[in-house]
C-alpha cells in the first residue's frame, strides 16, 4: 500500500468516527476538522497529472464517497487566478490546504464583505450553514491544492453549493 493510499484510508476511518458521533452540523464540522488536522495528507494524495489542474476551471477529484452518503472527500486543484463564484453550501464542510495559498472572502447574507483570510499549507477550517457564504481564489503564482470534506455524497447531489450569488 502506498503512503498516499494509507493516509487516505486512515483519514476516511477518522472522519467516519467523527461523523458517527451524530451531533449537529457545526459540531460535526469541528470534529471532522480535528481529524483532518491529525491526518492531513500532502498534495501527493493526488496523482501528478491531477495536480496539474484544468486551464478553464478549478479541478475537482473525488477521493472517497461514503457508501451511506454521510460524507465525501475531494481534492481540488486551483491554478493561479482561478476562483469560485460567491456561494454557500448544502451541508457542513471542512477544508485543509495541502499546497499553495487559498484566499477566502467571507460575506454576510446581504453580501456585505465580512473579511478575508489567506489559508496556507497545513491550515484546516470548517463551517456549517447558515453563515457560510464565501468565495475562494488562488491569488498566488503557483498551483494550490486543497482537500475538501463535505457532509454528503457529492456523487449523488452533484455539488456542495446550495446557491450562487451575483
Amino acid at each position: 500500500m502506498t503512503r498516499s493510499l494509507a493516509t487516505l484510508t486512515d483519514l476516511v476511518g477518522a472522519v467516519r468516527q467523527a461523523v458517527d458521533v451524530r451531533t449537529g452540523w457545526t459540531e460535526t464540522a469541528d470534529l471532522v476538522a480535528e481529524q483532518l488536522r491529525a491526518h492531513l495528507p500532502g498534495p501527493e494524495i493526488l496523482t501528478p497529472e491531477q495536480r496539474l489542474g484544468q486551464p478553464d476551471r478549478v479541478a475537482c477529484h473525488l477521493l472517497h464517497a461514503e457508501s451511506d452518503g454521510a460524507f465525501s472527500l475531494l481534492g481540488l486543484v486551483w491554478r493561479p487566478g482561478q476562483t469560485t463564484r460567491i456561494h454557500d453550501h448544502i451541508t457542513w464542510c471542512v477544508v485543509g490546504v495541502l499546497s499553495g495559498v487559498e484566499h477566502e472572502e467571507l460575506f454576510d447574507e446581504a453580501l456585505k464583505p465580512l473579511g478575508t483570510r489567506d489559508n496556507s499549507p497545513g491550515e484546516v477550517g470548517g463551517f456549517a450553514p447558515p453563515g457560510d457564504i464565501h468565495r475562494i481564489r488562488n491569488v498566488g503564482d503557483e498551483i494550490a491544492v486543497s482537500l475538501h470534506i463535505y457532509g454528503t455524497d457529492i456523487t449523488r447531489v452533484g455539488s456542495s453549493a446550495r446557491r450562487y450569488y451575483d
